[in-house]
């Protein structure tokens, strides 16, 4: 039975792929966002579709509609926006969050957070496991973003014990694909844009440190399949590629792939940037039957079609 979902952040690059799968599954999708980080191109594709609805909003206000699921996915997503206003960024995960949950308790409705990976901060066990407290620092330039997504999770449990809402909570680990923003920061993003325009590779530090890359498609299964347990599934779980790769290997699997001339260049590691980052997925194999299937190069090949597009090159 088709349903009435209501998704935040629904123009971004996670959530306009959502849109669409959900779209696809033959649901009515209605799509929130204040288009700060999210692009109207990243939907507009969808816009002849009578299913399909924008409303522009801010999540730190109440919003007052009838769905019957949400997904909030409200948030800069990439350093280069979290940080450009700490305060909003901290806003957008707490006060959203509480305006979402107060919404879903109203309607008695699913509510899924898309937390982050970056509740585990620089981690000190490896791989990560969802019963890790994290090692963050509550003070630093990235915290906005990660204190901000670990009080969400707080914020949610919370519904959960003192109101019986029926939560979903999963920690998404570095996705890339089609429709991220050329000037996000993150790495994928980075060297694939600088390889096509033929600008040096920036890494910071040696180039040691490591990431699981997950394609947005793999990433969204896991979301929707944990939406669509029962009452009793709440997570946190993990959904990312536990495939761990370091800068310097993704940096020539997009030279070799672009067929780019780039050098690469280094420059200073960023303050509080994680040294590893790879989950454990064990959680989500048992409880969603769900595992990556979408390979690092493929995947790739894919995201670097969509930027050739987007820069003209």
């Amino acid at each position: 039975m088709s349903s009435r979902v209501l998704i935040t952040g629904g123009a971004g690059f996670i959530g306009s792929h959502l849109s669409e799968r959900l779209l696809a599954e033959g649901d009515e999708v209605i799509c929130v966002d204040n288009f700060f980080t999210g692009s109207r191109r990243n939907v507009e594709h969808l816009f002849d579709n009578p299913r399909f609805e924008v409303i522009r909003h801010d999540v730190t206000f109440p919003l007052y509609l009838e769905v019957d699921k949400i997904y909030n996915l409200a948030c800069p997503a990439s350093p280069v926006h979290y940080q450009h206003d700490p305060v909003q960024t901290t806003k957008t995960s707490v006060m959203g969050a509480i305006n979402m949950l107060g919404l879903a308790k109203r309607l008695r409705v699913p509510i899924l957070q898309a937390s982050t990976s970056e509740v585990y901060g620089d981690p000190a066990i490896h791989p990560q496991t969802e019963d890790y407290w994290g090692n963050v620092n509550p003070i630093g330039p990235r915290s906005c973003y990660d204190e901000g997504k670990r009080a969400a999770e707080t914020l949610f449990f919370d519904y959960r014990r003192q109101h019986d809402l029926s939560i979903k909570v999963i920690r998404i680990f570095n996705t890339y694909g089609p429709r991220m923003h050329p000037n996000d920061g993150r790495v994928v993003s980075n060297f694939i844009v600088q390889a096509l325009r033929g600008e040096p590779i920036t890494i910071y530090g040696d180039g040691s440190q490591t990431r699981s890359f997950c394609y947005v498609d793999d990433l969204v299964d896991g979301m929707v399949r944990l939406m669509n347990t029962d009452h009793g599934v709440t997570g946190p779980i993990n959904v990312g590629n536990p495939g761990e790769f370091t800068m310097l290997e993704l940096a020539n699997e997009v030279l070799r792939i672009t067929g780019s001339t780039s050098e690469i260049e280094h420059r200073p590691l960023p303050q509080d940037d994680p040294k590893q980052r790879q989950p454990n997925i064990d959680i989500a194999q048992r409880e969603l039957g769900w595992k990556p299937s979408v390979a690092l190069t493929a995947g790739l090949e894919r995201t670097i079609d969509y930027f050739r597009g987007v820069l003209a090159v």
